[in-house]
């Protein structure tokens, strides 16, 4: 027997920290969870694997997986021939929108997440964006959140019709990494399986050196943890 419209929820789920907290956050509100990944030619596609992980660990309904092609566009050195900047420190990552930020990449997967939420009458969408610990990235922030919220109501049917009213939500958006972090030990997310890293080895291990890196590594020392991808 299927789940009503309002007890489901679209998730987006890259397999990284975030998304893995902000998947548990749905589940914990009650929601049956559909995640949603993309293989949109990332360097570090190693993240879909954990991903499917995650979806299969905290119980989401169903996972997808869907394929977009933003490295046909390049402009990022996530999906171009661009080096991913390192770091000694964390210090040294700036605020400045980093050459790691992809081109239009949430508005690309919210539409896709919203055409699912449609089908599904779902009138929720999860997304683990941060505004605090973050790499500068434009469509992190609360002000594109509440637009690209606005432009779901005005273009999907059940907003016209009025019978229902689609939000975006994004549950970690005021909170630093080291809060994320504590609320997701509490929900009992397993961050052993999460994948972080913009420029992994060949196996799978992460560089310790990126944005990303970084920022989760401090994350989980204020939080008073040891990172569990260090000892793998």
């Amino acid at each position: 027997m299927s789940s009503a419209p309002e007890s489901k929820a679209v998730v987006l789920l890259s397999g990284g920290l975030d998304s893995a907290t902000a998947l548990a956050v749905a589940i914990a509100e009650g929601y049956d969870c559909y995640a949603i990944s993309f293989d949109y030619g990332q360097r570090h596609r190693i993240e879909l694997s954990s991903a499917s992980r995650v979806a299969k660990t905290l119980g989401a309904i169903e996972h997808r997986v869907i394929t977009v092609g933003l490295s046909s566009f390049g402009g990022s050195a996530l999906t171009g021939q661009i080096d991913v900047p390192k770091h000694a420190d964390v210090s040294e990552v700036v605020a400045d929108i980093p050459v790691t930020y992809v081109p239009a990449r949430n508005t690309v997967f919210l539409s896709l997440a919203l055409a699912w939420a449609e089908v599904l009458g779902s009138t929720r969408i999860f997304i683990g964006v941060n505004a605090l610990d973050y790499s500068g990235y434009p469509d992190c922030r609360p002000e594109y959140i509440a637009a690209f919220e606005a432009m779901a109501n005005l273009a999907t049917r059940a907003g016209v019709e009025g019978s229902r009213r689609l939000e975006i939500v994004a549950p970690l958006i005021a909170m630093s990494k080291a809060e994320i972090i504590r609320l997701g030990i509490e929900l009992g997310v397993d961050y052993s399986i999460t994948h972080s890293c913009y420029d992994p080895s060949f196996d799978g291990k992460p560089c310790l050196h990126c944005d990303s890196c970084l920022l989760r590594i401090r994350g989980f020392e204020e939080a008073g943890l040891r990172d569990p991808l260090l000892d793998s």
